[in-house]
């Protein structure tokens, strides 16, 4: 097997199980890891796949540990909130 035979079959391997992974996860995950995602619309829901299908490593390993995201520590969020973050 060639080299470019090999990497379209991996990536072609990595998105299958990526877009398996996005659809469970928008379904019942998202809600779990951030919790502004509970009661979501169906259009969010879409919206998360292709993403989710892309970064599904670090998505399940969120989803296994109950991880929350980051806090957004920027300098928006900073004048938003006074100076305390």
């Amino acid at each position: 097997m060639s080299l470019p035979h090999l990497f379209a079959t991996g990536l072609g391997a990595y998105l299958a199980v990526g877009f398996v992974f996005a659809i469970a996860f928008s379904l019942f995950g998202a809600a779990r890891i951030d919790p502004d995602a509970r009661g979501a619309t169906i259009g969010f829901r879409i919206l998360v796949v292709p993403g989710a299908t892309l970064l599904w490593p670090l998505l399940a390993r969120r989803w296994i540990t109950g991880a929350p995201p980051p806090e957004e520590r920027t300098p928006h969020k900073r004048a938003i909130d006074g100076g305390r973050s």
